[in-house]
């Protein structure tokens, strides 16, 4: 039986990721029965819960506020909403809803507490619930905890050393640190990268590595093909091919045997058949719903016809953990502390992001 090493080297990951094609499917395969039923997909619905405006500088996000894109913002979506959504959700078939919010970090105060009363609701609907908030501090993820939060998502998108070439405005060890956190309680975490970004083969690996090392793994990993917005930094960025993709879901199924491999943004550019790889290399969770945060999605009926083409069938909740217990507000152990952490801010400058800044600026 595969068992899960924490300890995976770049060059062992690379030798994985370049093994001849039909090989490396079929280990993959092979690993993922082990662990996984290949038939059932667990399903997410992602909702922005306030979009646009964030301060961050990421050259693959059409959030940023410093970037040109067209991108309607919206303040914090109401409780009320939020509840709305989650129930078309779960009517069409996601067992869990992950909430975004165009933040670099949280910030204690009455939007962050409106956050929580979302995830209280959201798990009373017997829904798997998962938040990406930005950085959190171990106070706020307590807090989350305590809601009833199931999984706290944060990326590092990339390598150590290409992150460096894609964001300036924050450091890798603030993602890691912020993992840590999210450790400190008994929500899951979800972490994973994008591919397509100009990275080499060789940052490919370095994510694995870092994600890899993780003990214990993460338990879900969103696999993301860039999708290149104009006024981005990197909006000439060409799509990343589908053997891409499925040699980096291929490898992060072996490197990772129990983790949820999610198949991401990017699926628009994807055939079925080139799904149906994805999904027999080791892929085993999606998001449903027309649109990820700001970039397009299939639509949900979509996915339930390659669903029944397959023959899978969608993941019920809590199929991997039990169901969190939400504490009410009143109840609860953990209190606003008023934090207002210092985050690091690189101090280096990504000729690609300023160009993209400037140009913005001449636009608006």
């Amino acid at each position: 039986m595969s068992e899960t090493r924490h300890n995976w080297t770049k060059e062992e990951i690379l030798e994985i990721y370049n093994k001849p094609f039909m090989e490396l499917l079929y280990q993959a395969a092979t690993v993922h029965r082990l662990h996984h039923d290949p038939n059932t997909v667990q399903v997410s619905t992602l909702l922005s819960i306030k979009t646009g405006g964030c301060s961050e500088d990421c050259g693959y996000c059409p959030q940023a506020a410093r970037y040109h894109t067209d991108i309607e913002g919206n303040d914090l979506m109401s409780v009320q909403q939020v509840k709305a959504q989650a129930l078309r959700a779960k009517s069409t078939g996601s067992s869990r809803v992950c909430m975004g919010a165009a933040w670099r970090n949280v910030k204690d105060g009455e939007e962050f507490d409106q956050v929580l009363e979302m995830v209280r609701t959201i798990n009373k609907l017997d829904m798997e619930v998962c938040c990406t908030l930005g950085m959190v501090t171990e106070n706020q993820a307590k807090r989350l905890a305590e809601a009833g939060l199931y999984a706290y998502n944060h990326n590092l998108d990339s390598s150590e050393e290409y992150y460096k070439e894609v964001i300036s405005t924050r450091g890798y060890q603030d993602r890691l640190d912020t993992i840590d956190n999210v450790r400190k309680t008994n929500v899951t975490v979800c972490s994973g990268g994008i591919i397509g970004m100009g990275e080499s083969e060789e940052d490919r690996a370095g994510m694995l590595v870092a994600l890899s090392t993780l003990n214990p793994q993460p338990e879900s990993t969103p696999i993301n093909a860039l999708v290149a917005v104009e006024g981005t930094p990197l909006e000439d960025q060409k799509p990343v091919s589908i053997w891409d993709m499925v040699r980096m879901v291929a490898t992060t199924r072996i490197v990772m045997p129990e983790t949820q491999v999610r198949l991401s943004a990017g699926r628009t550019q994807m055939t079925r058949e080139g799904q149906a790889m994805c999904f027999f290399a080791g892929a085993n969770s999606i998001f449903a719903g027309d649109k990820l945060l700001t970039t397009p999605n299939p639509d949900v009926n979509e996915d339930m016809e390659m669903f029944a083409l397959l023959g899978m069938k969608p993941q019920k909740p809590f199929t991997k953990k039990v169901q969190p217990q939400t504490i009410e507000s009143e109840d609860s152990q953990y209190k606003s502390l008023g934090e207002k952490p210092k985050w690091t801010r690189p101090d280096h400058t990504i000729e690609r992001n300023e160009a993209a800044k400037a140009k913005s600026k001449v636009l608006k």
